[in-house]
């Protein structure tokens, strides 16, 4: 594992990928703050190790974030590793989603990544050390059908991971935009609207995401791609757009 930090704040911490994020932290040593608003989830994810700590908080309150924060770094001391992979992912055509819907999803996945981004990046610039890990996705990069609130915050947060990185080289943090394509975790079951290209593109495993942060993280990469699926599909949004609507008409139907 690249980090070798003692503190740890992950987001998104009552399950799926940021469960097995935090956990994985906690079996290396770190001492773990795992946040979400579920706070039963939480309890499973801490189980019987006392080296993660829950903290209930909704990251869209900002305000909450700050304060959360603060008494993380109380409890536990400076954050090393911020992982934001709190997420929703409800899909739809578009106007079939209700107004608030799509604002919540883009409070959550990109307002949640920049509460927290803001409540501990100026202190690991302070401290010329960190990682600031963004989980965005392939549909980041790749609108499709079915996803376009999804779509839309991670796009966000692919743009608000790269300038930050760039307005911040030399701080001594590093930063890591992380975008899969689909993970098998239970994010896929909010897909209530069934998009047929989820059948089409069978699901990586958790572990190979957490992998491929080290690695890039080691290597320096900004933008991780943790598997040849993930890169040709943004290869594929940027050279053959028009296949590539082509091909999401052709799958779904529409």
């Amino acid at each position: 594992m690249a980090f070798g930090g003692k503190v740890a704040l992950v987001t998104g911490a009552a399950s799926g990928m940021g469960r097995l994020a935090a956990r994985r932290l906690a079996s290396g040593g770190a001492a773990v703050a795992a946040l979400d608003v579920n706070e039963a989830g939480l309890a499973l994810t801490r189980g019987d190790d006392a080296r993660i700590h829950a903290y209930a908080v909704d990251v869209t309150d900002a305000r909450a974030v700050a304060e959360t924060v603060r008494r993380v770094e109380s409890e536990l001391g400076p954050v090393d590793r911020v992982m934001n992979a709190a997420a929703i992912m409800p899909t739809d055509r578009l106007l079939e989603q209700d107004a608030k819907l799509v604002n919540r999803i883009m409070a959550i996945n990109y307002g949640g990544t920049v509460n927290v981004t803001y409540a501990v990046l100026p202190g690991m610039i302070e401290r010329r050390r960190g990682d600031l890990v963004n989980f965005a996705s392939v549909a980041g990069w790749m609108p499709s059908l079915h996803f376009g609130a999804y779509n839309a915050s991670k796009f966000a947060v692919v743009a608000f991971t790269e300038v930050l990185a760039h307005e911040n080289r030399g701080s001594g943090v590093r930063f890591a935009c992380v975008c899969p394509p689909p993970v098998a975790t239970p994010l896929l079951d909010q897909a209530k609207s069934q998009p047929k290209i989820l059948s089409e593109l069978p699901p990586i495993q958790p572990e190979t995401v957490l992998d491929a942060i080290e690695r890039d993280l080691e290597r320096g990469k900004l933008m991780v791609f943790p598997d040849r699926n993930a890169s040709a599909a943004v290869w594929m949004r940027r050279h053959l757009p028009r296949l590539l609507w082509w091909n999401l008409h052709r799958v779904e139907g529409f």
